[in-house]
């Protein structure tokens, strides 16, 4: 069985869409890897206006005995 653990990213805005400040995504899935947790999607969890100001990294693992 697989277990799951998120990561809020604030974003700064753009014109259209949100942007993840660059260095910090690295950081944050270099981070989880090393715990042994593998990158599984992401889900936008605030907009305005249509664009992403706030958004969930998931990450998923298999489940520990």
């Amino acid at each position: 069985m697989l277990e799951y653990t998120f990561e809020k990213v604030p974003c700064n805005r753009g014109v259209f869409v949100g942007k993840i400040p660059k260095e910090q995504h690295r950081e944050m899935l270099l981070r989880r890897a090393a715990d042994g947790w593998r990158y599984a999607g992401w889900i936008p969890t605030q907009q305005i206006n249509g664009g992403i100001t706030e958004l969930d990294l998931i990450f998923e693992r298999e489940d520990k005995p």
